[in-house]
């Protein structure tokens, strides 16, 4: 979690465990104690076994000593070598300590370095596809679930045309999402890009030809311009970041900082509002040109103020791409070319706006509860 100011984490603590706040720093003191107590003692005693082991070695030396096993020459040598092992011998209690921090904090990196790379297996490599998306019958089941998210589902997208995906939780919208860009693999079925089946594609290939923008923008401790050209840093100029701020309505912002593209934005862009995010994650999209574009709840999390403006840029951002769109306020993708209305991983109703309305259907339903709730 990123602290985003000062009073942040406080504030969701008191609410959201304001009864058992007083126990829970009551047992944070009492740990944080007995660490210290573990610690300091640790010290004391490896000295206190380190002068015993000494005390023991010099008394069985001076005995062999006085029977004429060693010579006073030999027993100084003796001596000089154990006195030289104390000082690593009392520093063992302070690594002993770091060493079981770092045990535990390595767990979390170890079981992240042992997860198995991402399988490809495709071998076609496609520079650029023009845009046709087609879904055979795809279906997808998540790892030890029962029940499946995804059911038969079964699409042609052309070239350029705009998707919207609506329903309830739980419809199997974000998780078709995911399967186009092979985050997850169909477990039935087959998704084909300008007929050729997603499986044959590289990764490299396949995500060539995908942007993505999504509600939960990733921001990276750098600046406003390796921000935008993430990924794409090496074969883009300055003049192309630029213009994907320009069009991404990023540029006014960025004429007030004083170092411009190259001002940091802070740990998870801490310095930055959620519609400058999100501008940042629509200018990568910009930049990256590519002729397949995800928008996954892409302005849920702003105000209507803020929205309106970065509906300008998703405007322009999606002429020309064939477009996935994923949203819940049903304002944002009236002039979608065809919505598919989703129910329990299939889909219930599709059509255009206006064709949906008139069928009064599940569509007109959810139409109807948001206007309604608007007004």
């Amino acid at each position: 979690m990123y602290v985003l100011g000062p009073d942040f984490p406080v504030a969701v603590i008191k609410i959201g465990t304001c009864s058992d706040l007083p126990k829970v720093n009551e047992l944070l003191k009492d740990l944080t104690l007995k660490t210290q107590q573990i610690k300091a003692a640790g010290t004391p005693l490896t000295q206190l076994v380190s002068m015993c082991g000494v005390s023991i070695v010099v008394v069985f030396a001076l005995l062999q000593a006085q029977a004429g096993i060693l010579t006073i020459g030999e027993f100084t040598t003796f001596l000089s070598a154990m006195l030289l092992l104390l000082p690593p011998i009392k520093h063992l209690s302070n690594v002993m300590g770091s060493t079981a921090a770092m045990t535990a904090a390595a767990e979390s990196l170890f079981k992240m370095i042992d997860e198995f790379p991402e399988k490809d297996e495709g071998t076609r490599d496609v520079n650029r596809i023009q845009g046709e998306v087609i879904f055979d019958h795809v279906g997808f089941t998540y790892p030890g679930a029962e029940k499946a998210t995804l059911k038969k589902f079964t699409l042609d997208v052309k070239p350029g045309e705009m998707i919207a995906l609506v329903g309830s939780l739980g419809a199997g919208k974000s998780t078709l999402i995911n399967l186009i860009p092979r985050f997850w693999n169909p477990t039935e079925g087959e998704i084909y890009f300008d007929g050729i089946p997603q499986k044959e594609l590289t990764l490299e290939s396949l995500r060539r030809q995908i942007a993505l923008v999504s509600q939960d923008v990733v921001i990276f401790d750098d600046t406003i311009a390796n921000n935008i050209a993430y990924g794409c840093k090496d074969t883009v100029t300055r003049e192309q970041i630029e213009a994907a701020a320009d069009a991404a309505a990023l540029t006014d912002f960025i004429k007030t900082l004083p170092d411009g593209l190259d001002t940091p934005v802070g740990a998870n862009g801490s310095m930055l509002s959620g519609g400058q995010r999100q501008r940042i994650s629509i200018a990568r999209a910009f930049l990256k040109n590519a002729p397949v574009l995800l928008l996954d709840e892409a302005t849920s999390a702003l105000d209507t103020e803020s929205e309106k403006h970065i509906q300008k840029s998703l405007d322009t951002l999606l002429k020309g791409r064939t477009s996935f769109v994923v949203a819940h306020r049903l304002s944002t993708i009236i002039n979608a070319d065809c919505i598919v209305v989703m129910r329990d991983g299939g889909i219930a109703e599709i059509g255009s706006h206006e064709e949906l309305l008139a069928r009064q259907g599940f569509y007109h339903h959810l139409y109807t509860i948001q206007f309604s709730k608007s007004n």
